[in-house]
This record gives structure tokens, sequence and C-alpha cells, in this order.
């Protein structure tokens, strides 16, 4: 009984790690999925509007290092940039959701590999 339970919780803890991350890994995996990120794009995608009224930076603002809110709901966002706010994309899970639900408020659509590699490229840039 007592390995079982010991083993259930090595699986639970590599489970754990299967979505802890860090920004520079996501970048990889997010690259070996499109190609090289630029950072100059990622700073164009975050400012631009992409025919809808909002850009990254109506919520975020720019440059990304500071508690912002939400312009809609007026809810606390902690700082964008993983440089201000270190707990920021170290989990792949709310990394996905994230950019998912946010891409679609932005883009109407999802972000592609080489759009999140190019703005996690220009956010770790940024102080």
């Amino acid at each position: 009984m007592i390995i079982k339970v010991l083993l259930v919780l090595t699986m639970l803890s590599l489970v754990k790690v299967a979505f802890s991350a860090t920004p520079q890994e996501l970048l990889k995996g997010y690259e070996a999925q499109s190609g090289k990120a630029s950072s100059a794009h990622g700073e164009q995608f975050f400012n631009a509007k992409h025919g809808k009224e909002w850009s990254c930076a109506s919520c975020h603002e720019n440059p990304p290092n500071h508690d912002t809110k939400h312009i809609v709901t007026g809810k606390l966002i902690k700082p964008l940039s993983p440089n201000s706010f270190p707990e920021r994309f170290t989990d792949q899970a709310k990394v996905e959701k994230w950019f998912k639900r946010n891409c679609n408020d932005v883009l109407s659509r999802e972000c592609s590999a080489q759009e999140k590699a190019d703005l996690l490229s220009w956010l770790m840039t940024v102080k």
C-alpha cells in the first residue's frame, strides 16, 4: 500500500513538472513549431490593432512592466513582462489558456505559434 501511495505522489509531481515551464522553455517550444522569434515583430504585434478595437496594449499598456486594469472589467492585471512579474509564463496550461482568450479578444482567432514566439521574445526583453 505504501508503495502505491508513493507511486501516486511521484506521478502527481511529474504531472506538475510537465506543466511547469520557464519563459525560455516556452519560447523554444513556439520556435520549434514556427521558426525563429522576432522581438521587433512581437513589439509591433503587441501595440497593433488587428481589425478590432483592442490591442494587447489596451489592457496591458506599454511598457507591460506594471500592474494595470482590464479596460472593461476593471480587474487587476499583473505585469505581463516576466522580468517584472517572475510568475508570468511559468505554467504552460495557464499560458495557453490566456493566449487563447486574449488572442480571440484582439484577433478574433487564436494566435499562431509564430505570433506567440514573437510576443514572448519581446516581453522577455521588457524591463
